[in-house]
């Protein structure tokens, strides 16, 4: 190859990239032809090196050339039957075969033979091929597509079984709710926000930055033993739009969440709701404010005997969570907050967490909270014989009020 035509390369690369996706296969091969005419000795290896375009068919656009460009074929691309024909005329179970592998029906069969493996376009090709329809992986991607088949991700939308009383649970929930409000008592909705790893991690979302200087974040996510992780605890008052948020450091028990919701009394209930009488709390069923957890149910009897208030507390009926008010009046904020940026320290994760706002005026606090909190706590029956909760009509075990001793 010539030293012009080596040189050259790069700039025929740049020209290729520009123009192949607006020239047909005609133009292409014409335009290659007259790329390799003008660099002389060596043109054709060279155009091949930029483009990938065959050098026969670099050869056979020369011809057209000296033909005067293809003009006994009109508009056509190729004389007629020219071209391989599609690879599912030469190969007619293809189509099906395929279809085979990927149909959802067989997800669940234990003969089918990528039951266990990832089903890319590559594993797919080297099954096809070795069933006797030999394809590359671009050809089974353009044939998934033309088959209706797009790469999706899975969709949570099974909660499990429902409960026969879920819709009346939440009727009763909403009732207690609006009676407490019209009264003018608080009312809360609490729960765990999930845990994240403290340090230089990926966070999930996008940011602004200057343009090719992205946020450098540490490539695995193992936990890093100094920092630990952040637990943020919160309680939302669904009618002030206000929150507070504990960020634990050790482990989520029922006694770090009526920490919690002790500090939100301390340092924002009391003052919002001097006058109250009652406090009423919607929770999850599970975690560490299950209805059936004792240790819950101890220490709010210790919260309402410090407070001087009955609190009544309505569970939301199983597999229902995401229903949780909380969840998407704070929570989701508070996620959209730290997007894209790493935590990078536990003040980081109560900065990020008090300076949430929204357009409809979302205020929130939050607070590190160092304090240890054991697990396997054990409550006795005697210990629970001695609660004054009171238990609902309906559904007593997740509605129930606590009154002070």
């Amino acid at each position: 190859m010539g030293r012009r035509a080596r040189d050259a390369i790069p700039q025929v690369r740049t020209r290729y990239e520009l123009l192949h996706e607006v020239l047909d296969e005609r133009a292409r091969r014409l335009w290659a032809a007259a790329e390799a005419r003008a660099l002389g000795y060596g043109g054709v290896q060279a155009v091949f090196e930029a483009t990938g375009i065959a050098r026969s068919t670099i050869y056979l656009g020369g011809k057209e050339l000296e033909a005067g460009g293809l003009t006994e074929l009109g508009d056509r691309v190729r004389r007629l039957g020219g071209g391989q024909k599609p690879i599912t005329e030469r190969d007619p179970g293809l189509r099906a075969a395929l279809d085979a592998l990927v149909e959802p029906t067989t997800r669940g069969d234990p003969s089918s033979p990528l039951r266990w493996t990832c089903k890319s376009t590559r594993k797919l090709a080297e099954e096809l091929t070795a069933q006797g329809h030999p394809i590359g992986h671009s050809q089974v991607a353009v044939l998934l597509a033309e088959m209706g088949y797009s790469l999706q991700v899975t969709q949570k939308t099974k909660e499990g079984q429902s409960h026969p009383d879920r819709d009346d649970q939440f009727k009763h929930i909403g009732a207690q709710v609006a009676a407490f409000q019209r009264a003018g008592e608080p009312v809360i909705s609490v729960d765990t926000k999930k845990k994240e790893l403290v340090g230089d991690f990926a966070n999930k979302g996008r940011e602004y930055q200057p343009k090719g200087e992205p946020e450098r974040v540490r490539v695995h996510d193992f936990i890093d033993k100094d920092l630990g992780k952040a637990i943020p605890y919160g309680v939302y008052d669904l009618t002030q739009n206000a929150g507070w948020v504990s960020v634990g450091i050790d482990h989520d028990t029922a006694q770090f969440a009526v920490a919690t919701v002790r500090q939100w009394w301390r340092t924002m209930g009391s003052r919002s709701y001097p006058e109250a009488s009652k406090l009423l709390i919607t929770a999850d069923g599970g975690g560490s404010n299950a209805s059936r957890s004792r240790l819950w149910k101890l220490e709010l009897q210790g919260l309402a005997d410090e407070i001087r208030l009955p609190i009544s507390v309505c569970h939301l009926p199983p597999g229902t969570s995401k229903w949780n008010k909380i969840e998407h009046r704070l929570f989701s904020h508070i996620s959209q907050n730290w997007r894209g940026r790493p935590l990078v320290s536990h003040e980081a994760v109560v900065n990020l967490i008090a300076n949430t706002t929204t357009a409809t005026g979302l205020k929130v606090r939050a607070k590190l909270d160092r304090r240890a909190y054991p697990l396997k706590i054990q409550v006795s029956d005697e210990e629970l014989e001695a609660l004054r909760i009171k238990r609902h009509a309906f559904h007593g075990e997740w509605n129930y009020t606590i009154r002070p001793r």
